[in-house]
């Protein structure tokens, strides 16, 4: 591929990224103007929320495959163009019941974005330079992350909650015809779609997704949540069962004996459940404690929240010279230590000064580990099954962020609660200490992961194999 085309499908793909990253948080801030707009009970605006979670979380899977099987760049788009009308949609919207129908179709359009990204990135850039461009992909996604607050903010409070989707707009009908015209065209290795993987993958992933997002609201213990984990769960297994018999796998199995593989998803999966889900209780303290509007919430989190925009192109190209390892292992054990000593300082009357280091340091720790995980997934399979990888890996970490979320909601709500900023801070604290406690058994499962001599091996390993398997 020419370094024209490699620019434009860097270009390309991360101002999708951004897109769909930025729009898994920006509602949040908007529910109240949503509610006083639309109306609807609590339980009715946390869809607007949660209906988005779930289609992303869950259609991760499918639309990796959709995208080797009918096209990389032909799904892509289909996927950039259900969410731009689907954002249209959600800005017109009626009725919460509209708005919620809008949200899923917009999750449904992100799950065909985000993964294709990754695969589409992959090809652009040889082994040799993916780390640059992995860390220009992981800072965007970081921005994303970091100005999802401020922006729903600034626009809640500027102009009104229908502009969150109206921007969304303009920015995907300038993105279609460029990704149909400058992204390169590519297939999987398999041409037959595997509908009995799809259809296990996508319930088992939906009956556990909608089980942690609904637990804090319906109690851990309450029928509907065990029967719904339980039966996303047997269909999970059920899904394993099928890929070690099907001759074209969605998810060949064979990717979790590799170490490298299996190693990077428990490190990812331990980071968005640790980060993410003190991210989602820490932006709310400066409201609810210390009595904060949510653009200035938003604006205090950005020390950590944007410093994954100016660490992970730098981590991204050390990725390549160093390996993976020391990157993931050194950024995780900074998270954990950040995250510990706000625990471990939390009041009503922390100033906000003694909290800008370690937001510092553990945005610096993130990005630390964004681009090497990338790196290390990529380089632990073949070149034609990037494609099955990055679904798996988005999946996994998307799964470790609701999951997060919804744990530490869990032990908040054990330990305190919303009734005053004394309760709320009560809460806080042993939240926050479980998600420096994940993050530090990932900075141990960073350390399974192999060096860059042994990932170099592996992958030449992996070339090998698949060279055979043509042959």
């Amino acid at each position: 591929m020419t370094r024209s085309k490699a620019v434009w499908t860097l270009a390309i793909t991360s101002v999708a990224l951004f897109m769909v990253t930025l729009d898994n948080l920006v509602v949040t801030i908007a529910l109240p103007s949503i509610h006083r707009s639309l109306g609807g009970g609590v339980s009715a605006l946390e869809w607007t929320v949660n209906a988005y979670t779930l289609t992303f979380a869950v259609l991760l899977l499918t639309g990796a495959a959709l995208g080797d099987r009918l096209g990389r760049r032909r799904v892509f788009s289909a996927g950039l163009a259900l969410f731009t009308l689907a954002s249209a949609g959600a800005a017109l919207a009626p009725s919460v019941s509209a708005l919620i129908a809008a949200r899923a179709l917009q999750g449904a359009g992100a799950a065909m974005v985000l993964p294709l990204t990754l695969t589409l990135l992959s090809e652009a850039f040889p082994a040799g330079r993916r780390g640059v461009a992995l860390g220009i992909w992981s800072g965007i996604s970081g921005l994303g992350v970091a100005l999802g607050p401020v922006i729903g903010g600034a626009v809640v409070t500027g102009i009104s909650w229908h502009w969150i989707f109206w921007l969304n707009v303009p920015v995907g009908a300038l993105l279609l015809p460029l990704a149909l015209n400058r992204l390169q065209e590519s297939l999987g290795p398999n041409r037959s779609l595997d509908l009995g993987g799809l259809l296990l993958a996508s319930s088992g992933l939906f009956g556990i997704v909608y089980g942690v997002v609904r637990a804090t609201a319906l109690g851990w213990g309450s029928p509907a949540i065990v029967g719904s984990i339980t039966a996303g769960a047997v269909l999970l297994l059920g899904f394993v069962a099928w890929e070690q018999r099907s001759q074209h796998p969605m998810l060949p199995l064979r990717f979790f004996r590799r170490r490298g593989f299996s190693a990077t998803n428990a490190v990812s999966l331990a980071m968005y459940f640790g980060m993410f889900g003190s991210v989602f209780l820490l932006a709310q303290f400066f409201q609810t404690a210390q009595h904060y509007s949510a653009l200035q919430a938003g604006i205090r989190t950005l020390p950590w929240t944007a410093m994954p925009m100016l660490v992970a192109p730098l981590a991204g190209t050390l990725s390549d010279r160093i390996g993976s390892r020391p990157l993931m292992a050194g950024g995780l054990a900074l998270q954990a230590l950040a995250l510990g000593f706000i625990a471990s300082r939390l009041s009503v009357d922390t100033p906000y000064s003694s909290l800008i280091l370690p937001f510092v340091l553990a945005g610096a720790g993130m990005a630390l580990v964004f681009a090497p995980a990338a790196n290390a997934v990529l380089s632990s399979v073949a070149p034609s099954e990037v494609g099955q990888a990055s679904g798996a890996t988005n999946a996994i970490r998307e799964l470790g962020g609701v999951l997060g979320v919804a744990i530490l909601a869990t032990v908040f709500s054990q330990n305190g609660g919303y009734g005053s900023p004394h309760l709320f801070v009560a809460g806080l604290a042993p939240a926050v200490m479980l998600g420096a406690g994940v993050l530090g058994l990932g900075a141990l499962c960073a350390l399974l992961v192999p060096g860059r001599r042994a990932a170099a091996r592996a992958a030449r390993l992996a070339l090998e194999g698949e060279a055979e398997l043509a042959a």
